[in-house]
């Protein structure tokens, strides 16, 4: 077991929640940062992030966007260049407490759009980029299944289910979520101009069942890129992958970093 050490990181805009876990014999190896999804945060990545450094020897860092979680909290309406303007803000401020000179980024969901953006503007610094269940532009799939969270939500208890993990801040990361990908202002929205620039290897891993966007994502993630990809399909997977099929999806990583990224050696 790895107990993960607290970390709190003040911004300019709010203080960040941040945790890691460093396995007892760290490999001289990047670090893996994990980016959450639309409604996540630290907690919602259960013990995955704990079982991904057991099984690479890695340090892995997740944090909570402000906002999110145990972050301070965000009163402003996201703007539509929010994707590509997280490599440059949290994930910065990150970056720089842990002074990480290179680095493995992990993403689900809209986090794997911001993994996309990190890759491109760092690119001697980011090793390696794995997305899960990434968009990569606004498809109908992906309206269509907002559209039925939408309704869920507006459900009498639903929006608690929210509150256990981000207490009062709830009701602005549903409107982040739900009121960002169905304005008329984010519907053209798309990867394309970072997914040029990314030129470290890449794993994409997607679900062949995904509800918010099917296998045409990573396919254009695929096309888009510039460096080496692998691409693995999860069948049948749904939109969490790495809840699904976590050993799956931890063996696929262990494998792509082993392959594409700089061998891990013991410290000493």
């Amino acid at each position: 077991m790895i107990s993960p050490d607290t970390h709190r990181i003040q911004t300019p805009h709010g203080s960040l929640h941040v945790q890691s876990w460093t396995p007892p014999v760290p490999q001289r190896a990047p670090s893996l940062i994990l980016l959450h999804d639309s409604l996540g945060s630290v907690a919602l990545w259960r013990d995955f992030p704990e079982r991904l450094a057991q099984a690479t020897g890695r340090q892995v860092i997740a944090y909570d966007r402000l906002g999110f979680g145990q972050s301070d909290a965000r009163h402003d309406r996201l703007p539509t260049s929010f994707v590509r303007d997280e490599a440059h803000g949290d994930f910065a401020a990150v970056v720089r407490h842990f002074g990480l000179e290179q680095f493995v980024v992990l993403g689900h969901s809209v986090g794997g759009g911001m993994g996309v953006c990190v890759a491109a503007a760092y690119p001697q610094a980011c090793v390696g980029l794995v997305t899960i269940s990434a968009q990569a532009f606004v498809e109908s799939v992906t309206l269509d299944g907002l559209r039925e969270a939408q309704a869920r939500f507006a459900q009498p208890g639903q929006l608690e289910r929210l509150q256990k993990y981000h207490g009062d801040k709830a009701a602005w990361v549903l409107e982040a979520w739900l009121g960002t990908w169905l304005s008329e202002e984010f519907s053209t929205w798309t990867l394309d101009e970072q997914l040029a620039q990314v030129r470290c290897p890449v794993l994409c891993i997607h679900g062949d069942r995904d509800e918010y966007g099917s296998l045409a994502h990573q396919e254009r993630i695929a096309a888009g890129v510039r460096g080496p990809v692998v691409r693995r399909v999860l069948s049948p997977g749904g939109h969490f992958p790495h809840r699904e099929q976590p050993e799956w999806v931890i063996a696929e990583v262990q494998q792509f970093l082993a392959a594409h990224v700089a061998p891990a050696a013991p410290v000493a």
